[in-house]
């Protein structure tokens, strides 16, 4: 089964790996887990504080 992803250079959702002739992003989050190391770091870069 497929996943929807997104295209970077439009904003576009679509099924394809490659849109515009760049390579598309998951559209969905990683999965929650209480012992993520990496929490802060991504947090920080979307300026969401704590």
């Amino acid at each position: 089964m497929k996943k929807i992803r997104k295209c970077a250079s439009c904003g576009s959702y679509t099924l394809k790996e490659e849109c515009h002739n760049m390579q598309t992003k998951s559209a969905h989050p990683p999965k929650w887990n209480p012992f993520d190391k990496y929490a802060d770091i991504r947090r920080k870069e979307k300026g969401i504080s704590r």
